[in-house]
């Protein structure tokens, strides 16, 4: 892989992260199209990717973060009287908002855990990607038409359920954002609480995965881990992606708040189609 084509990969990871229209797949449908397809050196250069992206949603979403660590050791007499509560415990804000987020996570841990390699194996190439595609326009136009009910806070069940969305969105060209954002719309919540949680919720998983990468990649070596790729491509991906990334969250929130995801189930319509098209040729 040369610098232009860490480059490419690299905007488009960040775009497409935020954008409910598939990273893994673009990413899938682009290397095909670059000829880096080799699994080794591709998934941790992925994985690369997905932190810069991370640390993006960090910089754009600091405020709300900062907020959350702000009251998560506070007990709720220091804060106006909420609600909820688990096990019997009363939650200021931040910690029900941490705890949903907690929820979010233990889906798509049991499949990262588990089911990833088989899932990884046995739901790979083209015909998959474009599949998937159409998957997330038909969730983007569901939940476009869906009657909103505008839930003051996500519960903590809610939440379970938008985590098994993401668990599903390993699959290459369902997307993650789209999913996640699609299934909190369509059982009631808000679309500003649905944007930040939605980007919110990833920032652990992501992490967890590259840890789990980082550590497989000293067993086998970083020179080996990465196939060969140059520091320089490395460095220039990670980079597009992080500065992409920051564009896309910021322009992704505005877009969710305004309620136009509809014009991203025509593209993913349209891109599934095509995807399909071209792995039958």
């Amino acid at each position: 892989m040369n610098w232009i084509e860490a480059l490419l990969l690299g905007l488009l990871q960040g775009f497409t992260e935020y954008l409910p229209i598939s990273s893994s797949g673009h990413l899938t449908i682009a290397s095909n199209f670059v000829g880096v397809t080799d699994p080794e050196a591709i998934l941790p250069f992925t994985v690369l990717l997905h932190v810069a992206t991370v640390l993006s949603t960090i910089v754009i979403l600091y405020k709300e973060i900062f907020w959350i660590f702000k009251g998560l050791f506070k007990s709720p007499c220091d804060e106006e009287p909420v609600s909820t509560k688990f096990l019997g415990f009363k939650l200021n804000a931040q910690q029900q908002y941490a705890l949903a987020i907690v929820f979010s996570m233990i889906p798509v841990g049991i499949v990262g855990l588990f089911f990833k390699d088989a899932v990884e194996a046995t739901f790979e190439g083209l015909t998959i990607v474009g599949c998937c595609l159409l998957l997330t326009a038909a969730l983007l136009t569901f939940s476009y038409y869906a009657k909103p009910r505008k839930k003051d806070k996500i519960s903590l069940k809610d939440a379970f359920i938008i985590g098994i969305s993401q668990a599903c969105a390993v699959l290459p060209g369902l997307s993650r954002s789209g999913t996640t954002i699609a299934t909190g719309l369509i059982l009631g919540n808000s679309k500003q609480n649905m944007a930040q949680f939605s980007f919110l919720m990833v920032i652990p998983p992501i992490l967890g995965e590259a840890l789990l990468e980082s550590l497989d990649m000293i067993k086998l070596g970083v020179v080996e881990a990465f196939g060969g790729i140059s520091v320089s491509a490395l460095v220039i991906g990670f980079f597009a992606a992080f500065i992409s990334g920051c564009i896309a969250c910021k322009w992704m929130i505005s877009i969710v708040r305004r309620g136009k995801l509809i014009y991203f189930a025509y593209y993913c319509l349209v891109a599934g189609l095509f995807t399909l098209i071209y792995s039958f040729i």
